[in-house]
């Protein structure tokens, strides 16, 4: 095998590929929402980068997102973001970490305005809306599509970057795992053939565990795939039983997603009914948790499935301009926002803990960085702050994006004997298949890999399942 322009050409194997894939990238980035993107925004170009998605490119929680991102306003807002975050996460959040990212929220929002991202302004100022438990307003917006506004421009920049290669329906299995190395991944392409692929660097991106639940308003295929392999590798998790509910989703008897009524439109005056014709129950802008807490409450005093969310005190343009998918939604399922209340339930939502990783992304395993919603580093502790889910994503995938490029510098300087000998670590087994063909037994001997975990796949997704069950009830 010989390396050509960053990656290594290999003649192919019918047994693992018949698309067009190599045996090694720089770099492997697991989804595309916008952890996964601006991370692979922020690597070198020179890098060749593959990036895999589960579903469709559009199919990432990151498009679901309604209400905004927060951001420092001005420095005299530090203190009270500070508070906010920490009193929400029930202090259990760790506060180097949100002092990173809440200093980084200017910059950050100024990179997305680079990008195209447009966000609600008037008279040429940014607009803030205000969401439960903020003391303030301090989030911004872009209608109640604010995670398609950033993850579309996001996703076009990548889409336009020629050393990033984007596959879709394509799922990873598990990683290429020797000793305390990540070496890339094993995945199962969109025919459902199975292959392994190399790479220096791995980047898990690959969202929460909603798809795991009956009940969430994540989409069904995000089933915590990291989580299931770093419980069978070895890799460490934290926090795995903090998971969010959100308490309002539109509520309907059909099975699938729950649609997510923005915790925004509260933030604008909408209250809760224990009736439709009811009395308020609730203070709205309490923390998710809490206002959840009440809501079930309520259901079980009055022995209903839901409660009712009225927008009244919201003016009607207000409404069609700021909240205009949620009111056609709406309008589908047969309930005008402008007139009526409408019936919401707590669902699923976000997940808290996940892969332990440090300020940098990095995880217990060299070479293995994640970020996003499938990471923990701590920013959220016990219960995420609204808005805060965006902004953690980008700043941590960009820090570490920062961190595979700086210690590729650090490679740079060593002697060319030490330089050779890191470049082939994460190749050596491709080196002892100097044919360009593998085996399942190769994967056996280095990986620990067997072929007959994945000869039934829906066995292979029940086991995953319950093994992250099993986790999330040990921390209970």
């Amino acid at each position: 095998m010989r390396p050509c322009g960053g990656c290594w050409n290999w003649p192919g194997n019918e047994k693992f590929m018949k698309e067009d894939l190599k045996l090694y990238y720089d770099i492997i980035i697991v989804g595309n929402g916008v952890a996964g993107c601006f991370a692979a925004l922020h690597l070198p170009k020179e890098l060749s980068v593959l990036m895999i998605t589960k579903a469709d490119l559009e199919e990432s929680d990151s498009f679901l997102a309604q209400g905004g991102i927060c951001v420092l306003k001005d420095d005299g807002d530090y203190d009270s973001f500070f508070e906010d975050t920490m009193r929400a996460g029930h202090y259990e959040n760790s506060p180097h970490a949100v002092e990173v990212m809440i200093r980084s929220s200017r910059e950050t929002i100024q990179e997305l305005r680079d990008y195209g991202v447009e966000f609600e302004q008037e008279g040429g100022r940014l607009c803030y809306t205000r969401e439960g438990a903020h003391s303030t307003s301090r989030i911004l917006y872009h209608a109640d599509i604010t995670g398609r506004e950033i993850t579309g421009r996001l996703l076009a920049a990548v889409q336009a970057q020629k050393n990033i290669f984007l596959q879709k329906r394509t799922v990873m299995l598990d990683i290429l795992r020797h000793k305390n190395r990540c070496e890339g991944i094993l995945l199962q392409n969109s025919r459902g053939e199975i292959q392994p692929v190399f790479a220096r660097d791995v980047i898990w991106a690959c969202g929460g565990i909603g798809g795991i639940y009956e009940n969430s308003t994540n989409y069904p295929h995000l089933t915590g795939d990291a989580l299931a392999i770093a419980l069978r590798r070895g890799v460490k998790l934290r926090h795995v039983s903090y998971v969010q509910i959100h308490p309002t989703t539109l509520y309907t008897e059909r099975p699938g997603r729950r649609f997510l009524i923005s915790e925004s439109v509260r933030g604008e005056g909408a209250v809760l009914y224990n009736k439709k014709d009811g009395e308020r129950f609730v203070d709205e802008l309490l923390p998710r948790d809490m206002v959840t807490q009440r809501i079930l409450e309520q259901m079980q005093k009055d022995k209903t499935h839901c409660v009712w969310l009225s927008l009244e005190k919201i003016p009607r343009e207000r409404i069609l301009s700021h909240f205009p998918n949620i009111y056609r939604k709406c309008l589908e399922e047969g309930y005008d926002v402008t007139r009526e209340p409408i019936p919401v339930a707590p669902a699923q939502h976000y997940f808290m803990g996940g892969v332990e990783v440090d300020l940098d992304g990095r995880t217990s395993l060299e070479h293995l960085y994640a970020a996003g919603e499938t990471s923990c580093n701590g920013v959220h502790g016990a219960n995420r702050l609204a808005s805060n889910s965006l902004l953690e994503s980008l700043v941590f995938a960009k820090r570490a994006a920062r961190d595979i490029a700086a210690s590729m510098e650090r490679e740079k300087g060593r002697t060319g004997e030490e330089a050779a000998g890191a470049s082939a670590a994460s190749i050596d087994a491709a080196g002892e298949a100097a044919s360009g063909l593998w085996s399942w037994e190769l994967l056996k001997e280095r990986y620990g890999i067997y072929k007959k975990e994945y000869e039934n796949m829906e066995q292979y997704a029940k086991i995953n399942k319950e093994r992250i069950w099993e986790e999330i009830r040990k921390g209970e």
